[in-house]
């Protein structure tokens, strides 16, 4: 993993491959590279290959004085799995007259490099996508005039694991084909040219008439069209569908990084994602496509990873407190390996930004094998988790480049508060008179939003006086407890800072030892439940000489007195201020980030989509 872009048409493609990785960035990378299909001195076409460790601009360094000529090639943004970081493990790889591209782990290559080794193959790399190259070219070798599409299709016969490849040969060099398992890949049509990607935003510029492969597919691009057969050889028909993302969506519009900018369209996303759910009048959250009776429902389960995660857990408080069903919350990548208790009767809900997190999308596919009906929340349309489940939750928070996740995180926890409602209309927990309160609630939320990121210059001057500490400790008490988790992990993923989230009520029972006069203890206690519990944990923060900051209630004139640093937010209902109380966390480490100096939009070792287990 992690970006892939390929293009064969009449334009030369070096440009066109660069400009697609960069669009590709955001996802996170350690080495890049392409491959272009140019003419010799016999004016035969090769394949010529140009990779690097490190960003594209040490890749675009080595093009400067030499980059390869050609219409047809593919690039690559490589974050490393199988082999260190290193000029050699970076792609595209080739083998013989095959070059290949790949995103995702081919699970049985020690296998594979065993059986090629005894037949005499050398490697140049510690990749596991080497293999794919030495097994096509192997297949092109052996039966002469097979094509490099069925070649591929016979070497993925012997392929066990994720992928998502896109392979050339200078033996045919007027088509790329492509395969997917489990790793997204787009295809894109043109006039006379054609695309391939891992995501939308790397090929937008050039059509908005896209393909989504299916697993077990296989396309082959040429010039004149696109065409799909499956692992088996059967040709797959696909309608193109149009994509209205605008390229501008995946630009800065003006702000340092792309985190700051997704920080600030927070109140539209959320906005967006409410538009047309929602009606006072018939007190309801109204989900296309979703048919759940919650009287039915012997469990949910929320499944998801990282910040989702965190947005599960606050969906845990939300569904329980509004339609009492059940609920449980579980990390997707233990979840399969605990050997649950799921079944008919049973729901399993999928968050995923992405909508194609590996460990998600396997606990889907086992659950769904179970008997249970699964559903996702997810941002991105016709992504794998959603194509595999019974019922589709689509936020609209839009591109999102920053890796850090922040406008996907708030519409997650938009669409929960939404299904919440719709459950509880059906469960009978929820009145018209209760439902119809906390919807006018619900669509007053995104102003407030707004206000809240507008004390960012506030944010940003308490960032640079504690930025230069070594640790923070975040405390919250129900549905906020879920945010201290997400405000710990926002800082440690951006600025590398050590951050622990807990639930106040846990903090005399490990935590207190560490408190001390260098310790920042950020303190999410707006007005309601549980609030005189957590001032009585800020008195003993202030007795242990801790330094406090303290998200609280615009009018609280109690926690002042105790606080060092307060930020306020508007009042809302308990079961809304997470979408409140999570802003100024994601500024409080944005600032720190971009005090200290680091790569806010792509911090080290992070991918943004993580599509390999």
């Amino acid at each position: 993993m992690c970006g892939i872009v390929g293009y064969i048409g009449e334009r030369e493609c070096t440009p066109i491959l660069i400009e697609g990785l960069r669009r590709l960035e955001y996802r996170g990378y350690d080495s890049a590279g392409i491959a272009a299909l140019e003419p010799g001195a016999d004016h035969k076409l090769t394949t010529r290959v140009v990779r690097c460790r490190g960003k594209l601009g040490n890749l675009e360094g080595l093009l400067r004085d030499s980059r390869p000529v050609g219409r047809v090639g593919m690039g690559h943004t490589r974050w490393a799995t199988h082999g260190r970081p290193s000029d050699e493990n970076a792609h595209p790889h080739k083998f013989g007259t095959v070059s290949v591209v790949h995103n995702g782990i081919i699970e049985n290559y020690l296998s594979l490099r065993s059986a090629l080794a005894a037949r005499g193959h050398k490697f140049s790399s510690e990749t596991d996508t080497e293999i794919i190259a030495h097994l096509v070219d192997d297949e092109l070798k052996e039966t002469p005039g097979v094509g490099l599409r069925e070649a591929t299709r016979r070497a993925l016969a012997q392929v066990h694991g994720a992928y998502a490849i896109v392979v050339l040969s200078d033996l045919t060099p007027d088509s790329l084909v492509a395969a997917k398992n489990a790793s997204p890949l787009v295809l894109g049509l043109g006039d006379g040219e054609n695309f391939v990607a891992s995501d939308v935003p790397a090929i937008l510029a050039h059509t908005k008439r896209m393909m989504f492969l299916e697993e077990g597919e296989i396309a082959e691009l040429t010039r004149g069209g696109i065409e799909v057969i499956d692992l088996a050889g059967n040709a797959v028909k696909r309608t193109p569908r149009s994509i209205e993302w605008s390229s501008v969506m995946a630009e800065k519009a003006g702000y340092k990084h792309f985190m700051l900018k997704e920080i600030h369209e927070q109140d539209r996303a959320v906005t967006d994602t409410l538009r047309g759910r929602v009606s006072i009048e018939k007190s309801d959250a109204l989900l296309d496509g979703v048919d759940l009776d919650p009287r039915e429902l012997r469990k949910l389960t929320i499944i998801a990873c990282g910040t989702s995660y965190h947005a599960g857990l606050v969906g845990k408080f939300l569904i329980e407190q509004i339609a009492r069903v059940p609920v449980e919350v579980d990390l997707a990548s233990e979840y399969r390996y605990r050997d649950p208790i799921i079944g008919p009767g049973d729901l399993l809900l999928a968050i995923s930004q992405s909508g194609e997190t590996a460990d998600t999308l396997a606990a889907v596919k086992d659950a769904r094998a179970k008997g249970a009906r699964v559903m996702c929340i997810a941002n991105v349309v016709d992504s794998s988790i959603a194509r595999a489940c019974h019922h589709s939750l689509y936020t609209h928070a839009g591109p999102e480049i920053g890796v850090a996740s922040t406008k996907a995180f708030t519409t997650q926890l938009a669409a929960l508060v939404l299904l919440a409602i719709h459950l509880g209309r059906r469960s009978g927990a929820l009145s018209p008179e209760a439902a119809s309160t906390l919807i006018r609630e619900f669509m007053a939320i995104p102003h407030k939003m707004a206000d809240v990121i507008g004390h960012s210059p506030q944010i940003q001057v308490i960032a640079r006086r504690y930025g230069s500490a070594r640790d923070f400790l975040f405390l919250g008490r129900g549905p906020n407890y879920p945010i201290a988790l997400e405000g710990a992990l926002k800082l440690k993923e951006i600025s590398y800072i050590h951050a622990e989230g807990y639930a106040a009520g846990e903090m005399k029972h490990g935590p207190i030892a560490l408190i001390d006069e260098n310790m920042p203890v950020v303190v999410v206690c707006p007005k309601g439940p549980g609030y005189e519990k957590v001032m009585s944990n800020l008195v003993e923060v202030k007795a242990r000489e801790g330094k406090i900051i303290a998200v609280a209630t615009h009018g609280d004139n109690d926690i002042g007195s105790i606080a060092d640093e307060v930020i306020v937010i508007p009042d809302a209902p308990s079961h809304l201020q997470p979408l409140l109380t999570v802003l100024p966390l994601q500024l409080l480490a944005y600032h720190v980030a971009d005090f200290k100096g680091t790569d806010v939009d792509q911090p080290r070792n992070l991918a943004k989509s993580v599509t390999v287990e």
